[in-house]
């Protein structure tokens, strides 16, 4: 690298800011300040080692912004951990291509490797550049002309302490604030908090080291773009048409059986469930499992066969291709059923957000079977790794919008107007991302009186539990700041709720003198 001084400096800021923004703290706007400094610092160094990025690389900072966003916008637990795992995923893979930019291009064994390689950058290339800059300050003399800069910058070090300390102790005297928050800077170094120093430090220098070797990898890998089984298959065709074809015309008569025998069944809803003597939960809990499972193994089974068997005419390549249609086709039949069986099992108990995920998952797992077979048809099953990424990112993106919680206080509410239950307990327990929701139907005048009392009921649970969260700016949170806005504005409203605490779990009583527990035991 031209300017090593640099990377230094940049990859030590960076180790710095994550203890300044995390240390101590509970995390909120702070994650995404921080991919915004470790994405600046990258672009002003690559920009001074004029190391352009490819504008396809540039297009990752679409996901990497909007999932950094998402980590201060929501709450519930799945989508701020997907949020976060899809930005450091794709600021990965801006650094694996930032010059080559021939991502779209990649398959699977492409990002595994990148992936891997990226790794041994981060924990050897900084050490390997260290090594080369002693190695060069040594030759060039540049070390001892170094400790000449060193030694007078110690000894004004040293003759400017006692003068410092001198002029702190008049104006300590002349200003009480300027003592008070003196004192409060000589508390830092106390002697008792020393070991925490020590370890502060050496995990902020392993952060840069680590950081750097990431930064090098950028501007002196990410270009070297090798891409596997472009050229030739990684693993050669050596399953013959014949074989293949019997293994998946065996699963796809198998699946055509089990839907003939068993479609009525499928389709029939409750009737079917009285004849057969199952309860909602035995008859949407015993079948959905497996049936997503088969659906997710049908893929891998197409996906393997594709790679492995040799279609030498046109003729074997479509019928491979028919019987891969004929598989999907029966597979989503089978998740249109699993589909089904889940909305018995919410329609009989309400959502949850086990339930609301596995609903978004099928949607992108179907799409991503009937693209499967597209790719299968036209030659491009490269692109699967891409198209599966996709469908995951499909997927994180989905519940980011959907925002969960606030969809299962809607849905578990409607089902209350319809004269369901309502657990008050669970709705009290999801995040800061429901009350608002929950607010603004306690505000609705369409909301039943007794329905309206429990939605009341929750509410008074959370503004009980609430502890205020810590006011740092680096924590701060927007589901938590319109949480405590929409709670403020119905204050009074929930001063007629008693919640009481003297057994476990804490019970409300409403103004209307029902009693409900601020905890449920909801698992799924």
């Amino acid at each position: 690298m031209k300017r090593p001084n640099i990377l230094w400096l940049v990859a030590l800021f960076l180790g710095w800011a994550f203890d300044f923004l995390f240390w101590k703290h509970e995390p909120g706007i702070a994650f995404a300040i921080y991919v915004v400094l470790c994405l600046a610092g990258g672009f002003i160094l690559m920009q001074m080692e004029q190391l352009k990025p490819s504008w396809k690389s540039l297009l990752l900072l679409v996901p990497i912004l909007f999932f950094a966003v998402m980590t201060f916008i929501r709450q519930e637990p799945l989508t701020v951990f997907l949020s976060v795992m899809f930005t450091l995923l794709y600021m990965a893979f801006l650094s694996i291509t930032w010059m080559g930019g021939r991502w779209p291009e990649y398959n699977l064994a492409d990002y595994i490797g990148g992936l891997f390689r990226l790794a041994g950058s981060a924990l050897s290339r900084s050490l390997i550049q260290l090594a080369e800059s002693r190695k060069q300050a040594a030759g060039s003399g540049e070390k001892q002309s170094g400790r000449k800069h060193v030694w007078p910058i110690l000894r004004g070090i040293l003759i400017a302490i006692p003068v410092v300390v001198f002029f702190a102790v008049l104006l300590s005297s002349a200003d009480l604030i300027f003592a008070q928050r003196l004192d409060d800077f000589v508390q830092l170094f106390r002697l008792e908090k020393l070991p925490e120093y020590i370890f502060r430090a050496i995990y902020i220098l392993i952060l840069a080291l680590l950081l750097a070797g990431i930064l090098l990898h950028a501007a002196q890998k990410s270009m070297d773009e090798k891409l596997s089984g472009l050229e030739k298959p990684l693993v050669p065709s050596f399953l013959g048409f014949t074989e293949s074809a019997i293994v998946l015309g065996s699963v796809v008569a198998l699946f055509a059986i089990f839907v003939a025998i068993q479609f009525a069944y499928f389709f029939g809803g409750q009737a079917n469930i009285n004849i057969e003597g199952y309860t909602y939960a035995e008859y949407a809990r015993r079948g959905f499992g497996e049936l997503v499972a088969v659906a997710f193994f049908s893929l891998l089974l197409f996906l393997g066969l594709s790679g492995i068997s040799r279609r030498n005419t046109t003729s074997q390549r479509w019928v491979f291709s028919g019987l891969g249609i004929a598989l999907v086709m029966l597979v989503g039949v089978m998740l249109v059923s699993a589909f089904q069986r889940l909305m018995l099992y919410e329609a009989a108990y309400g959502f949850s957000r086990l339930r609301t995920y596995t609903h978004v998952f099928m949607f992108w797992l179907g799409l991503l079977l009937a693209v499967v077979v597209v790719l299968e048809i036209v030659r491009r099953a490269r692109w699967f790794a891409n198209t599966a990424l996709l469908a995951a990112l499909g997927f994180a993106v989905t519940l980011s919008l959907l925002n969960v919680d606030a969809f299962i206080v809607r849905q578990n509410v409607d089902r209350a107007i319809q004269g369901e239950d309502l657990d008050v307990g669970y709705l009290a327990s999801l995040s800061d991302d429901s009350v608002p929701m929950l607010v603004s139907l306690y505000q609705s005048d369409a909301l039943p009186s007794g329905t309206r009392d429990a939605v009341g009921a929750a509410l008074a649970c959370i503004s009980a539990q609430a502890d205020g969260g810590e006011t740092n700016w680096r924590s701060f949170h927007f589901s938590s700041y319109w949480s405590q806005k929409a709670l403020d504005g119905i204050e009074d409203d929930l001063n007629n709720y008693k919640v009481e605490d003297d057994y476990w779990p804490n019970h409300v009583i409403t103004p209307e003198g029902e009693s409900y527990d601020c905890w449920s035991s909801w698992t799924d």
